[in-house]
């Protein structure tokens, strides 16, 4: 078991995402909840570990419950399972052991409050989402979208012991824009979900269908992002106007995807929608950070 197959398993990537989604919801919180405490910089490093050994041993747990039909596609027929770099037990137990140490180490290095969302995040994404929905449900990527919510309120939660209105619609950002991120991915690979027989949505109803509930989920995500800006003590213009920004542009590649609803146009779309999702919550912090009120109030 080497270093660079360790990292393959942990998904690095993903881990990347999930920390700055953290991250940047903590500084946020620590700034717009009245009564939070200013955070010193080293209590940043203890949702980075938390958080990055929970995303770690979680997406290891997920390569462990694949192994039977990763070699059936070219995207992740070279994982360290299938391609016999990695014994499956070793995966098994580095991903069991991994993610128990991030509630631990998230109960006593942060609180029990962020604790309990990390492990909400390893039990969405390991067995509501790879264990019981993946292959059974079109939905499955829809319902475990609220994996990556978790990460977000890990951080809210870290910086003020509780969850309030604010904190749980930041979070909530991350599973209404899940399904027009994945069901990209999805249009550009159906035709190996569908050699795995894993009932992705463009498998099961077909690129163009697919293509128009990306526009409908984007036209969602747009005026619900902005709903933080609207309620009680909520987002100031600096979020409100990359929200806009970000979200418009979203909105244009997608619907030129029901236009062209082919895996070569798919991947172009989800090489926009990708990026959204660290450029909305590094706009939460920076609202949090120079925080202006909207002429409206």
């Amino acid at each position: 078991m080497g270093f660079n197959e360790i990292l393959e398993i942990s998904k690095p990537r993903i881990v990347v995402l999930l920390v700055i989604t953290a991250v940047t919801s903590m500084y946020a919180a620590s700034k717009l909840v009245p009564g939070a405490p200013d955070l010193e910089y080293w209590y940043y490093l203890h949702i980075i570990i938390a958080g990055g050994l929970a995303s770690a041993g979680s997406s290891a747990l997920n390569h462990y419950y694949d192994k039977d039909i990763d070699p059936k596609m070219s995207r992740t027929s070279s994982r360290p399972i299938p391609s016999g770099r990695m014994k499956a037990s070793g995966v098994l137990a580095y991903g069991l052991a991994v993610s128990c140490i991030s509630v631990i180490y998230g109960y006593f290095a942060l609180n029990p409050v962020s604790a309990f969302f990390i492990a909400v995040g390893i039990f969405s994404y390991v067995i509501i989402y790879t264990v019981w929905l993946k292959r059974r449900n079109s939905s499955n990527i829809v319902i475990g979208g609220i994996a990556g919510s978790a990460a977000a309120w890990a951080g809210w939660a870290a910086a003020t012991g509780s969850m309030d209105l604010l904190g749980f619609l930041v979070g909530f950002l991350v599973f209404v824009w899940t399904p027009s991120h994945f069901w990209c991915l999805a249009m550009k690979i159906k035709d190996e979900y569908a050699e795995a027989e894993v009932p992705m949505l463009p498998v099961v109803i077909g690129m163009k269908k697919t293509s128009k509930f990306i526009l409908g989920n984007t036209l969602i995500l747009i005026p619900y992002s902005l709903l933080l800006s609207f309620i009680p003590d909520g987002m100031g213009l600096v979020y409100t106007v990359i929200a806009i920004v970000s979200g418009g542009l979203m909105l244009v590649y997608h619907y030129k995807l029901t236009k062209d609803p082919t895996s070569e146009f798919a991947w172009k779309a989800y090489k926009v929608t990708a990026p959204y999702l660290t450029i909305i919550f590094v706009a939460v912090a920076l609202d949090a950070a120079f925080h202006y009120d909207l002429p409206l109030f």
